[in-house]
């Protein structure tokens, strides 16, 4: 299997191909299960072909607490059978399917009381750390430690002496969640499966009783066309019941929007060497290690209004500082916050009215032949979530195809990137010598491509003007941002710098200090005119001032509707991209 490149040509190419040719698969979706469900039919021998209205992951999928994990607190709720699957595919991705994309986690889980505490949170780690053992993928995970006052506030100097009397230590597993979600589609496409971003489904295709695809829309051009298929899968997260409305049936289930926000706050605002996990009255809060950076979150509120930005009021923003202050000797200011970013859970509707309490678990409905419905879970089990939606979809086919599609594969099917990570990384002092970049910079590429860092060295031989940092966001290459234009599906400004990279997040002024330079980078590759250049540019500013705006405002509502200040989509002015494809 070699890499394919979602480069402009590809995707013009996929999508001539859904255009004139039948599919087995249509997936509708391009977050973590539509990607995953994608990468597992085309493994299976099938036809497939994937479409997203805006970019891969620009939906729940790249605004998560960017863990690969068990889900500790969900033992306490009895849920045994889903910590056991989350922990085993927190092990595959950590060990087989996305070593370079997914790393192990310390997490300090500080005790309030003495004696029963101790014993009730060790006991339930201890059981969390056998489960993952017993899975088959928890070898390289180390087990949890119990620690003292003294050896706690040692890993965490930034914790007050009375928010704890000990502590324990466990581990998870982290991921950057847009570059993952990426990934998938891109393997799948690297297996022959049809991939195309900013694609719009506008209505589903039906005869008689049964869907045979979906009509589209082609964002960049404006033209609509028809994408016929055996099976269409629905995996459009917190929009499937919009989605399931094309087909005029109400469906199965129905899906009930959380809002999560999450704060990022430089490294040195906390002083402390691991990630920290805090009871709240609601939950629990993370405080999550991320680089050079903090990630501090989560909120869980129902969201009813705009889905496609959902906004982080003053509120949240004052919920989570004060409660991760509650335990911090130096606090947290509102000035300390460098990116704020809110996501929506698409959690099956229920009849408890707390968001935190409803299942995380998913659920495959067909009640409309031709159309598979995949629903709620948690980012961490996308795998077995398209497994599951494909098998539907493959019991469908069976009565259309002269033959039983395979059974799934993904278990024993690395992510692009993959193979020869360990090796490479082993090398790394070696690949720096040669390139003549720091070993610093080196794991840093290594960690965002794997062993596909030959592509982007392979463009700064070419052009040792890429190998220069960009302008207010030196974490990052100018090669990078190339490459995400020429490798990796990247349209648009939005793309590359809030996820090809997380620069949106991570650096005070949200990215507009490099969005000109992003923009004169990204343009060389997709032909865009100047005027297009400052289209895409002023675009980007006026996201940045609106969701700034939005989180000065006191609750969802006033904060949704500053948020909807900035258009939504990008206009195109030229057509000179589309010539180059």
């Amino acid at each position: 299997m070699r890499p394919v490149a979602l480069s402009p040509e590809n995707r013009r190419a996929a999508l001539d191909a859904m255009a004139s040719t039948p599919l087995d698969v249509l997936v509708i979706g391009g977050g973590v299960v539509g990607g995953g469900s994608a990468l597992d039919a085309v493994t299976r021998g099938l036809t497939v072909g994937l479409v997203e209205a805006r970019d891969f992951a620009s939906g729940t999928s790249s605004r998560s607490s960017k863990l690969m994990h068990g889900g500790l607190r969900y033992l306490e709720m009895l849920d045994f059978r889903l910590v056991a699957e989350a922990l085993k595919e927190r092990g595959l991705s950590l060990q087989k399917l996305a070593p370079h994309l997914v790393r192990e986690v310390g997490f300090l889980y500080p005790l309030t009381h003495r004696g029963w505490e101790r014993f009730y949170a060790g006991s339930g780690v201890a059981l969390y750390d056998a489960m993952s053992k017993a899975s088959g993928y928890g070898q390289g995970v180390p087990l949890h430690r119990h620690l003292t006052r003294r050896g706690a506030r040692r890993m965490m100097p930034a914790l007050k002496k009375d928010a704890l009397v000990g502590a324990i230590h466990y581990y998870d597993g982290q991921v950057d969640d847009a570059r993952h979600t990426m990934f998938l589609s891109r393997t799948a496409a690297a297996y022959g499966a049809h991939v195309a971003s900013r694609t719009r489904v506008i209505g589903l295709l039906r005869e008689g009783d049964r869907v045979v695809g979906a009509r589209v829309k082609d964002l960049e051009s404006g033209t609509e066309f028809e994408i016929r298929a055996k099976q269409v899968v629905n995996a459009s997260g917190v929009w499937t019941d919009e989605t399931q409305s094309f087909a005029g049936e109400r469906g199965q289930f129905h899906v009930r929007a959380s809002k999560g926000v999450h704060l990022v706050v430089p490294r040195d605002r906390i002083r402390g060497e691991s990630g920290l996990i805090l009871r709240t009255e609601k939950s629990v809060l993370f405080v999550i290690p991320w680089g050079r950076h903090w990630i501090i979150g989560t909120t869980d509120t129902d969201w009813s209004l705009s889905k496609d930005h959902p906004a982080a009021s003053r509120s949240d923003i004052d919920y989570l500082l004060d409660h991760v202050n509650s335990v911090l000797t130096e606090q947290l200011t509102h000035e300390d916050v460098e990116g704020v970013y809110a996501g929506l859970r698409p959690l099956l509707a229920g009849e408890d009215e707390a968001t935190s309490k409803l299942s995380r678990e998913h659920a495959v409905g067909t009640s409309v032949k031709g159309l598979v419905v995949i629903a709620g879970g948690k980012y961490t089990t996308y795998r077995v979530m398209a497994k599951d939606a494909i098998d539907a979809a493959a019991h469908g086919l069976s009565t259309q195809l002269d033959r039983h599609a395979p059974p799934s594969v993904t278990e024993n099917v690395p992510l692009l990137g993959a193979d020869g990570f360990e090796a490479l990384w082993n090398q790394r002092h070696m690949i720096a010598r040669d390139s003549g970049l720091g070993v610093g910079r080196i794991e840093h590429l290594l960690g965002r491509y794997g062993s596909l860092i030959d592509e982007v060295l392979d463009l700064i031989e070419q052009r040792p003007d890429l190998a220069a940092p960009l302008t207010g966001a030196d974490d990052y290459l100018r090669a990078e941002i190339v490459y995400a234009a020429t490798h990796e599906g990247a349209r648009h400004l939005d793309d590359a710098i809030a996820r090809r990279t997380r620069i949106s997040i991570e650096t005070f002024d949200r990215g507009t200090s490099c969005a000109a330079e992003v923009a004169e980078l990204m343009g060389g590759v997709l032909g865009w005119s100047g005027e297009q250049r400052a289209n895409e540019v002023d675009h980007y500013l006026k996201r940045v001032e609106a969701e700034r705006e939005s989180q000065t405002m006191p609750d969802d509502e006033t904060a949704d509707a500053a948020r909807m200040g900035a258009e939504d989509v990008v206009p195109v002015s030229t057509r000179a991209g589309e010539v180059q494809e």
